[in-house]
Order: structure tokens, then sequence, then C-alpha cells
């Protein structure tokens, strides 16, 4: 069975097809996963594998090994253009998740100043003041819409019970330009299912909610490496870049296509 990417808090740095050189902090354990989706294209693998023994690093831990990290790269004289918060599982699940925001900004000023802060988030946490206004000191604060389609999104994502597709969208639009919307293009076969959210019908829904959030930049992308679900298929960069023209076209919205 797949299992967890990140076997430590701080990883990388690793290229980003999206953000290029990415130091990455996990503040998930780093022996299990813990998240409120259980995507069927997630390259950490599903939620059954279990959280683990380890349990979630600590503030302080998070902090002595960023500044650690930070320092060498600065003394070694090494690259980077982010720093992520990605890992195994959603981040704004940690508890102090916001804490742990401003003392990664005062990380990055002290070494990096010019680097940016990215939060890869499935937005399931975005309505809590804590979460969101950590949220918007971040410089890339990228909130995951895979379909705005209820169905599809409990087919791909499997959210925790009481997820509801429209107050998210509600809550993804009251950051608006100072959000970024990621979705995941794939088609395939789960459980004897059809999984597509490429179709007009779903393009023109994300269209719809993209309109309504008018998020900074939309990102689309496809499948890059194993996913728990095989029957999936990755989407053609030829296709991923007509449907971010067509999104592009309709919104005003600039659209990153990686493939």
């Amino acid at each position: 069975m797949q299992t967890v990417l990140f076997h430590s808090t701080i990883f990388g740095p690793i290229h980003s097809r999206r953000l290029g050189s990415s130091l990455g902090v996990n503040l998930m354990p780093n022996d299990g996963k813990i998240c409120s989706f259980d995507c069927l294209y997630c390259e950490a693998g599903y939620n059954a594998q279990g959280p683990g023994s380890t349990g979630l690093p600590s503030r302080q831990k998070v902090f002595t090994d960023l500044d650690a990290k930070l320092a060498d790269m600065k003394a070694l004289g090494q690259p980077l253009d982010v720093i992520t918060f990605s890992g195994n599982g959603e981040p704004t699940l940690h508890p102090d998740f916001d804490d742990i925001i401003y003392d990664t900004i005062a990380l990055r000023d002290k070494y990096f100043p010019d680097v940016k802060i990215s939060v890869l988030t499935n937005a399931t946490r975005i309505a809590r003041p804590s979460v969101a206004a950590a949220l918007r000191k971040v410089d890339n604060n990228i909130m995951k819409l895979d379909s705005a389609i209820a169905e599809t999104v409990e087919a791909i994502d499997r959210p925790n019970p009481g997820y509801d597709i429209d107050k998210t969208i509600e809550c993804l639009a009251s950051f608006g330009n100072q959000g970024i919307i990621q979705t995941m293009m794939c088609r395939g076969e789960h459980d004897g299912q059809i999984i597509d959210n490429t179709t007009d019908a779903e393009i023109d829904a994300l269209i719809e909610a993209y309109s309504r959030i008018a998020p900074r930049e939309i990102m689309i992308y496809t499948i890059d490496r194993p996913t728990p679900e095989v029957n999936l298929k990755k989407i053609s960069k030829d296709e991923l870049i007509q449907i971010g023209d067509r999104i592009s076209a309709a919104t005003g919205i600039p659209v990153q296509v990686s493939a």
C-alpha cells in the first residue's frame, strides 16, 4: 500500500512544478497521515494507513528544525524560492498552525527575506478565524477546489462528514485576491464509479465558482506521481492548456498550468 512521502518535519529543498525550489514543512506525523480529505490522487496515500506513532511535531520543534535548516542553507549559499507547508496531511489541522506561521515569517525574514511562504491547504478549516488570519499573512495562500459539484467532490476528495462545497466556496470568496485556487484535474475509475472533473459541466461549474471567488490566480495541474487509486489517468498538457485557456477567457483570472 502506498504510504506517507515525508519522514521528517523539514524536507527538501525539492523542485516544485508550480513554486520552484521549495523547502517543505510537514506539520503532520512523519510515520502516518492525518487529513480531513482522503483524496484518490493523494501522493501520501490513503488515510487508512493511520496516524502513525510519532504524533504532531511541536511548535518548538518546527521552529528549531526550520531555524537550523535555513541557517545551514544560508551558510552554504543554497538557492531557495519558497517555504511550503505541505506534507502528510492537512497542515491547518495542527493546533498551533497560526503561531507556526508567524514563527516561519520571522525566520524567513531573518535568513531569506525575499523567499515566499506558501501553504497548500484543502480549505476545510479556513472558516476558523485563527487559521484565516494566518493564511492572510503568507505570500501564497493556495486553497483547493477540485470541483464545484458536490457529488464530484465526494468522489474525488472524499472529505470528512459535514463538508459543504457551497459553504466552502463562500469562505474561499472571503479571501478574494489574497487567495490562489488550486485544482487537480484527473479522470478514471474508483470502485466502479467513473471519475472525471474535466467534462464541460465540471468546467462550467468551476468557472462559475472561480468567478465568485475572484482569486489572484488559478493553478490547474494533473497527476505527477503514483496515486493510491491506480485507475486514475494523467491529463495531457495540451488538454490542460485548453482547459486553462477556457477558464482564463471566461473569468479574466490568470491560470497557471502544470502538467
